[in-house]
This record gives structure tokens, C-alpha cells and sequence, in this order.
């Protein structure tokens, strides 16, 4: 059963039959919005969304998963390649990273998952964008966040899985910022540590 998360809204990673998740699946997915205008539509780009996770020790990065570094150094977290054009948006995931929760070192105690325009493109040329949670053991989906609202914004810090007791916990963060890389996004997603 798939749980739709509102901005701010915290679910905890378990398996509906009881104890804790072993590798999960943040998938990203988006597609254009519709060109209005026949100029519009000619002049229209492809747009880039690129799905990253940042690693912390409390405030500290300790590493970073992303299109130019696809495994975490201690092999953790492992992104599954760069999309840049999109265009699932409504089914399946664009790009995704796998975590495996049983491996990410005991000092990491969460892990920020953020969205950001490499082709500068604002969120209001997206639309059907969404990351999902999905248990990689049998591929059900735990929770979903659907971004909405669009926005003058090039960038979005989606969520956060961090540690809670001897298990996992995700929260839906939905906050709007301007980057066109994870560098770019430092400051903004230091306020959700």
C-alpha cells in the first residue's frame, strides 16, 4: 500500500509485515509541461531534471551520489544513470537511486534526495513530477511525493530518509531552490538537517 506524502509528512521505513527494509528505491520521475504558442512550442528544449543524494554525518557531507558519481564511495547508495529529457512522469521512474540501508556506514544518519534543472529550466516548464520510495525487495511502492505547483524555481529538495531508532524514517520536504547542480543546493538543504 502506497502512502501519498504531503509536504512535511514523515513515514517510517518498515515492511508491512514487520522489521526494517533492507534496499529501497528513490525513483524520480517528470516530463515536460505542454508549449503553449506555436513559437513556444518550436523553440522548446528537452528538459534535464537530475536526481541526486547527499550523505550526513549531523550537518557534516560526508559524500554525494549524483550523474558524475554514481556509486557512494563505500557503495551504499548507487545511482542508476542520467536521464535528460524525462518523459515517464505519470509510470515509471526517470532516473533512480537504490540505497541499501544495511550498508550505509553507522555514522551517516541521513540522506537528503534533491531534484535539480541542469538545463535551467524552471518547474514551470514540468509537470507529473514525483519521487517514490519503492522496496527493492518486491518492487511495492512505500510512498510517494507528487511535487505540484510548478514555480519559478530550478530546483527541489524532495526528501529525507534518516535514521530513527534502529530503523529508517522518510520525510517529504517539498522545498523549492535554484541551482542548476547539487553544489548549487548546499545552503537550502543545510536548513532541513
Amino acid at each position: 500500500m502506497t502512502i501519498n506524502l504531503s509536504k512535511g509528512q514523515q513515514v517510517s521505513l518498515t515492511k508491512s509485515g514487520g522489521g526494517e527494509l533492507g534496499v529501497v528505491r528513490m525513483g524520480l520521475g517528470w516530463k515536460s509541461a505542454p508549449r503553449k504558442g506555436f513559437l513556444a512550442r518550436l523553440t522548446a528544449r528537452d528538459i534535464d531534471l537530475d536526481a541526486s543524494a547527499m550523505l550526513f554525518a549531523g550537518k557534516e557531507p560526508q559524500d554525494v551520489v549524483f550523474f558524475q558519481h554514481l556509486t557512494s564511495d563505500d557503495g551504499s547508495v548507487q545511482h542508476t544513470g542520467d536521464n535528460r529529457v524525462g518523459g515517464a512522469g505519470e509510470g515509471g521512474d526517470d532516473e533512480s537511486i537504490v540505497v541499501d540501508l544495511r550498508r550505509v556506514p553507522a555514522h551517516v544518519d541521513q540522506i537528503i534526495f534533491t531534484v535539480n534543472s541542469f538545463t535551467g529550466q524552471t518547474f514551470e516548464e514540468v509537470e507529473a513530477a514525483f519521487c517514490r520510495l519503492v522496496d527493492e525487495s518486491n518492487s511495492q511502492e512505500l510512498a510517494r511525493y507528487t511535487l505540484t505547483g510548478g514555480g519559478r524555481h530550478t530546483a527541489q529538495i524532495m526528501a529525507k530518509v534518516q535514521r530513527a531508532g534502529s530503523g529508517w524514517q522518510m520525510t517529504a520536504i517539498g522545498a523549492a531552490a535554484d541551482g542548476r547542480t547539487f553544489q548549487d543546493l548546499m545552503p537550502a538543504v543545510a536548513q532541513h538537517l
